[in-house]
This record gives structure tokens, sequence and C-alpha cells, in this order.
């Protein structure tokens, strides 16, 4: 598979609108590839906390309207990054949306472990509850958000769920650059999958990202990495070396904590 993760800054002059057609430019560039992947909530930056009601849209909303005529016109598979969502019968979401070639809306994920403790996201948002996979012609990939990354039992749940391909959206701050890196490649080799991790560029809201987008093999080699700042990483992934790892080195057949066991009670 080819995977293309587009790392793109939030420039604070620049208005939603226009990066909106920006990033659909950047989307339709890369056709030819098989999957591509943006960040989290890059329509307004993923710090801009006083940003996310005022910005906020509903799930078929401009962004969407966007971005599935972006994959559409590419023919790849788009993992859009995350929205701030609008639920009309409830609280904001950040929401991830996946569209197929065809520019369908094949999933969409609430990110479950907001950040921000007692402020920012954690408070402004609603959590989702829902784990997400999207069955490709190649991969079944497992969906999370930024945050999410440092639950390592989320990851177990898509693996349970049949997922070969991990693919987290971030907007990472730059002084945690290390365990972006870290966890990146430890969810890889804990669940013996790919991991395309996909951050941002530049500054949010006065907070510098980390950059530094990554693809993880299933035995936590790195094949690619990006920079810090804007920049397209491209990677070639085989798929079947996920199940071929999971057969020469079966340490999942040997889960002992969180799997139902015959005959124990």
């Amino acid at each position: 598979m080819r995977a293309s993760l587009i790392q793109i800054g939030v420039d604070e002059g620049e208005s939603v609108e226009s990066r909106r057609q920006r990033v659909a430019s950047l989307v339709r560039d890369e056709a030819g590839a098989d999957l591509v992947v943006l960040p989290e909530l890059w329509t307004t930056g993923a710090f801009a906390y006083e940003q996310f009601a005022t910005e906020a849209e509903p799930l078929d909303g401009p962004t969407y309207d966007a971005m599935a005529k972006a994959a559409s016109d590419a023919g790849v598979w788009l993992h859009a990054g995350s929205i701030p969502e609008r639920d009309p019968e409830g609280p904001l979401y950040n929401t991830s949306l996946v569209f197929s070639p065809a520019g369908e809306l094949a999933a969409a994920y609430r990110k479950i472990h907001r950040f921000g403790f007692d402020k920012g996201e954690a408070v402004l948002m609603g959590a989702g509850a829902e784990l997400v996979t999207v069955t490709l012609p190649e991969t079944t990939v497992g969906v999370a958000t930024c945050y999410d990354l440092r639950f390592p039992e989320l990851f177990r749940g898509l693996v349970d769920a049949g997922a070969e391909t991990l693919v987290i959206s971030a907007g990472w701050p730059e002084r945690r650059r290390a365990h972006w890196t870290l966890l990146a490649q430890a969810r890889a080799v804990e669940n013996q999958a790919y991991v395309l991790a996909c951050g941002t560029a530049g500054t949010h809201a006065g907070v510098p990202q980390a950059g530094h987008s990554i693809v993880v093999d299933p035995w936590g080699e790195v094949l690619g990495e990006a920079g810090s700042g804007e920049e397209v990483l491209r990677v070639e992934f085989e798929p079947l070396r996920v199940g071929e790892t999971r057969e020469q080195f079966p340490a999942l057949k040997d889960r002992v904590l969180g799997v139902a066991v015959p005959g124990r009670r």
C-alpha cells in the first residue's frame, strides 16, 4: 500500500474556508496513493479551544463536502482528520471522518479520550463511546485520535475488532514529542500492527506542534518519519506482513488478562 500523511500547519491568519481549499488541493495531489491521512482538528487547531464552538459544524457540513469531493477526485481512501462536530441533539465532539475513493463516508469516529484534564477539550466536548474500524481492500484500519495514543486498551479493542493498521490523527505538542514517537512504536509492537500517525506543524494558539508524523511496522521499525514543518510523508508498506508477524511471533495468542478463557470463571 502507498500511504500519504499530510502534515499541515494551522496558520491563525488563514481563514477556515481557505484552509479547506488548500487541504483539498493537497489531497488531490496525492492521487495514486491508496490511503491519505490528515491531522486532528486541522480546521481550527487542536489547542484553539475558544474557536471550537464558533467553528463547529454538523457531520455533513462544509468540511465533509470538501473532503468527500477531494477523496473522489483523487480516487483515494481519505482519513480526513477530525473536525469539531456540532451534534444538534447534544454536545460538541472531536470527530474523525473516513471517506472511500468514491467520496462516500465510510466511518465517523468520535474521540473517546479527551485531553485537557479539567479544561479545554475535556470540558468543551463530549466523549465518544464506540470503537471504529474500516475495511479497505488491503487491510482493516482502526481509527484513533491524538490523546487516545496513551491508552493501550483502546488499541487492543481495535485489534480484537480486526484492525491490522492503526491510524492516528493528532495535534501533538512539541514539548512531549518524545512520547509521541515512543507510544507510536509501542502501539505497533504490542499489537503487531502498522501504525500511521499524522500530526500537525507550526503553532496552534501559542502551542508549538511536534510534527514528526510517523509510520511504524509491526516489529516497531520506523518506515518513515517527517520533520517538524509542513510536509507530506509518503510511505509504502506491505499489509500482509501483519499476518506473517502474528504467525511467526504469536504473542497475541498468549494474552491472558482482558480476554475470555474457556473454562475460567
